[in-house]
């Protein structure tokens, strides 16, 4: 995003804005969702304290549903052909950024929305969102919105004034949010996501009742690899779900170990009903019917991921250039489509079929190329692979290619993500903050020679 230097509209003063004016998905994947946020082009005055969304142009692409969207403010107060003037440019980026082969008509006639709203609709409207769905997901919008521009000390009353607004869709657009500002490395933005979505958490009663879900998922999580340091056996796995003291960490450790629930396993849990009494009794046969409901849950579902993987690679099989339609499904290719890969790799060895086998090593030659990291990530583990100052610094000067304000922005990224998360080990957070240091060192140095 551009830095662009305009006026406070309170008292005035000069304040830096990070401006977006394009919102193109054929070159940002997040593009969407920051616009639907409304989280973008925000000004905080460090002089008055005044924080707002600066209006300016937008323009929205999305090449797979071919839709070219305008919106041109009417706060500007700017004449059509001033309006056309400024928005050509941006147009200009987005087809310059398209293939020629992708430069289909639909880029010559751009479609002109009057409000932001009418933009909002029209780009649901693809995604098959209903005018219903889109008021109740425009409320929370708004609310957190509102909430990005109140006082720390007010967001509390906020809240509770407004508590029917916090529910799951709220809390889902608030996670999505703080991911694709910190992908955007706008760590400001993130940073004033994260305080509301904690003060959402502790403020209002359907937040509290996540948080405790939360931790409730984490104890059983641990719960579950402790008892696992020695082998988890059926035994174990028994008195975990029968001692649980909440549904949800039974329901977690379900989930997680399912292939320990076999026969043998409610064997024995009958046998516990049969030797116990009264409520106990009652208890330990009403969660039998819950695991028994929650597997069979668990396995219709597995079965329609594998019944989906399935086809998938039959579709991707049958294609004569399978590179490529590998490439294009990876968007919804899952664990189980790769474990299904990893499977049949296997029959075709075992079968001698050379013919199948080599199709599905092209397969997974896409997949692996598609799932290492960038040279960025490899960089950056690679440094904190060196624990000597000299190894980093020789390491650097041997990449001095990939020490760039990107690298930059994104260690910046990963500490914050790493500090609103709190779940990284401090030595890992100091190591990721000692790299950065070496790396922004590195990097003025080398602006320095140019």
């Amino acid at each position: 995003m551009a830095k662009t230097q305009t006026m406070c509209p309170r008292c005035h003063q000069p304040v830096i804005v990070e401006m977006r004016q394009l919102f193109d998905l054929n070159t940002d994947p997040q593009a969407k969702q920051i616009l639907l946020s409304g989280a973008f082009n925000i000004v905080q005055c460090q002089s008055c304290g005044h924080q707002g969304t600066i209006p300016s142009p937008i323009v929205y692409h999305d090449p797979d549903k071919e839709l070219l969207l305008t919106f041109f403010p009417p706060d500007l107060g700017l004449p059509v052909n001033e309006q056309e003037r400024m928005i050509g440019p941006i147009i200009n980026q987005v087809v310059n950024a398209l293939p020629l082969e992708k430069r289909k008509a639909y880029i010559l006639r751009p479609q002109t929305m009057l409000t932001f709203q009418s933009l909002v609709e029209k780009i649901l409207e693809g995604d098959g969102i209903t005018k219903e769905m889109l008021d109740d997901q425009q409320k929370r919008v708004s609310l957190i919105q509102r909430l990005l521009t109140t006082s720390p000390d007010s967001i509390p009353d906020v809240l509770k004034n407004e508590e029917p607004l916090v529910d799951t869709m709220f809390f889902s657009i608030i996670n999505r949010l703080v991911e694709a500002s910190l992908a955007q490395g706008d760590q400001r933005s993130a940073k004033a996501l994260s305080g509301i979505q904690r003060a959402a958490l502790e403020e209002t009663e359907f937040g509290r009742k996540l948080k405790a879900q939360a931790e409730d998922t984490e104890a059983a999580m641990k719960s579950l690899q402790e008892a696992g340091k020695d082998g988890l056996t059926r035994e174990k796995l028994l008195e975990l779900i029968t001692s649980a003291p909440s549904m949800t960490q039974v329901d977690t450790i379900v989930s997680m170990a399912r292939a320990g629930l076999d026969y043998t396993f409610f064997e024995q849990l009958t046998g516990k009903i049969t030797a116990a009494d009264g409520d106990e009794k009652k208890r330990l046969e009403g969660l039998r019917d819950h695991l028994l409901e929650l597997t069979a849950e668990i396995d219709r579902i597995m079965q329609e991921e594998i019944g989906h993987a399935r086809g998938m690679l039959d579709s991707i099989m049958a294609s004569p250039d399978l590179e490529k339609a590998t490439e294009e499904t990876l968007p919804t290719m899952t664990e189980m489509f790769v474990e299904l890969i990893r499977q049949e790799l296997q029959s075709a060895r075992q079968l001698n079929d050379m013919v199948r086998m080599e199709k599905l090593q092209k397969i997974a030659g896409v997949l692996q190329k598609a799932s290492a990291p960038p040279p960025e990530i490899q960089f950056i583990e690679m440094l904190m692979s060196l624990e000597k100052p000299e190894d980093r610094q020789k390491a650097m000067q041997d990449n001095a290619a990939l020490i760039t304000p990107e690298l930059v922005s994104l260690l910046n990224s990963l500490i914050t993500q790493s500090e609103q998360q709190q779940n990284q080990p401090p030595e890992a957070l100091e190591a990721v903050k000692s790299i950065y240091r070496d790396v922004l060192k590195f990097s003025m140095e080398q602006n320095l020679k140019k």
